[in-house]
């Protein structure tokens, strides 16, 4: 059993990455779609699709690479079970300047930190990419 299914997704990616693997997958949830919908939007995947493998549910993402070059460098978990972090609307961090993006849940949903600035939304910081 996972204790944090979050963190072992992005575990994944990161180490597809470093691996220069094409596609990874893992166990699928609503809350990973939500997560790589954001990913998808923002450019740093290509794709991904669910699929039913028996009684599971199990995700496949195409990675995206530029030149041979991984369009996400840098993948980390920034709320974690034990230590929640929450963030009001006028205090959500800017990664790399604007450069990069951190990944909120708010009760309108899972968006990215701009997105939820523009809507007033404060939530729980899930995640940072650049």
């Amino acid at each position: 059993m996972i204790t944090d299914p979050i963190a072992d997704m992005l575990a994944r990616i990161r180490n597809a990455i470093l691996a220069k693997k094409e596609e990874v997958s893992f166990p699928s949830a609503k809350l990973k779609l939500s997560v790589l919908n954001v990913l998808k939007e923002e450019g740093y995947i290509e794709d991904f699709v669910e699929a039913a493998d028996g009684l599971f549910k199990n995700v496949t993402v195409k990675l995206r690479y530029d030149n041979k070059k991984p369009a996400i460098s840098v993948i980390e978990r920034i709320s974690r079970p034990g230590r929640r972090v929450y963030s009001k609307k006028t205090e959500i961090p800017a990664v790399l300047s604007g450069h990069g993006i951190v990944i909120i849940s708010t009760p309108k949903g899972v968006m990215t930190g701009k997105k939820a600035k523009t809507q007033s939304l404060g939530g729980e910081l899930l995640c940072k990419v650049y």
